[in-house]
């Protein structure tokens, strides 16, 4: 019977033991690590970096939306900083404005205030003109499509509701599937298409409770994602401050249809175009995030000003918060861009 050799032994448990090390190791380093950083961002990957509170401040806030509470606006008193970060706080741990590099964070939070900033821009009746109706509400387009006609980069967050409402918002492409007569909520039916009627125009609707109320799509599907019924109740939007920001928030990160990106995803790098959206030229940048919330509105039209008051916007953000508009970022515009969701009007014309 051959004699065992205590070396040779002591080197196989000393070799299993390396190797037991080194599975639990790899193990343990192939779990993404998670961080919290209190109340602001928990239990994720992206808490790691850098809050959006540490790089953007209550000034700098003011700052960008330093004529908000003037006498011609018309939210006065409504937006702040704490409620934007109140809302922020639900979709950092997502991703939103801590993606990438401190650079990156910041270029998307200016991002997304610049498309806010242009959407409820006002203007002021000493220099220019007179403050101009028709401006969409802080929803980047929960409240449906519109394009704005530029003014003063500081004029920001002016409004909070639509002042004249189009009726392209109650078009039959943006009705929310619901049981007319039944609560929104309501099961054990299949869903059709409520009706609509032209007097019931959303947040500048009649105010009178009518069940042929036009139903927006994004109004139900924003809702839905919130957990918040604003398919009865858009005037909750009006309301709070911290929901409106949510919902606009809601809107950057999420895709618009499923193997769509989110313009979050297209503007943080996350999004990669397929042969299709290039031969469409649709690249990944500030351009595209326009692509995405606002379609054939702004895109694939030429230099039109509802996209140039956007990449003003932007720009001007970035200056403000010492990021600077040579950091801007490629494929700024989306001129020539197809649109990811043509709107039923540009279809009919093509």
């Amino acid at each position: 019977m051959a004699r065992k050799n205590p070396s040779m032994e002591a080197a196989v448990v000393l070799h299993l033991l390396v190797m037991a090390a080194w599975c639990a190791t790899a193990a343990f380093s192939a779990k993404p690590k998670v961080c919290d950083k209190g109340w602001e961002c928990k239990s994720s990957v992206y808490c790691c970096n850098d809050t959006i509170s540490d790089f953007f401040q209550v000034y700098q806030f003011e700052n960008l939306f330093s004529k908000r509470n003037t006498p011609v606006a018309q939210a006065v008193g409504f937006w702040d900083y704490h409620s934007f970060i109140t809302a922020a706080a639900v979709y950092q741990p997502l991703g939103f404005g801590t993606t990438g590099g401190k650079q990156t964070q910041m270029r998307e939070v200016a991002a997304f205030l610049g498309h806010v900033g242009s959407k409820t821009s006002c203007k002021d009746p000493l220099l220019h003109a007179p403050p101009r109706t028709g401006v969409l509400s802080l929803m980047l387009s929960v409240c449906g499509y519109g394009v704005a006609t530029g003014g003063p980069l500081a004029w920001g967050l002016c409004y909070k509701r639509e002042m004249s409402p189009s009726q392209s918002y109650c078009d039959d492409n943006y009705l929310y599937p619901c049981t007319p007569g039944v609560d929104y909520y309501g099961r054990g039916a299949l869903p059709v298409y409520c009706p609509r009627t032209s007097a019931a125009q959303l947040l500048g609707r009649d105010p009178t409770p009518s069940p042929m109320r036009c139903r927006n799509y994004n109004y139900g599907a924003i809702g839905d994602g919130l957990k918040v019924d604003l398919l009865n109740h858009p005037e909750y939007l009006e309301q709070n401050a911290t929901l409106a920001f949510q919902a606009a928030i809601y809107r950057w990160m999420t895709p618009m249809k499923k193997k769509q990106p989110s313009a979050h995803d297209v503007f943080v790098g996350k999004w990669k175009p397929t042969k299709n959206d290039t031969l469409a030229k649709r690249l990944p940048g500030f351009g595209a995030t326009m692509n995405v919330l606002h379609g054939d509105q702004v895109c694939g039209q030429g230099p039109v000003d509802g996209m140039n008051s956007m990449i003003s916007h932007y720009q001007y953000y970035l200056d403000l918060m010492g990021v600077g508009r040579q950091y801007s970022g490629d494929n700024l515009d989306c001129a020539e861009q197809e649109a990811f969701n043509p709107s039923s009007t540009s279809s009919s014309t093509t």
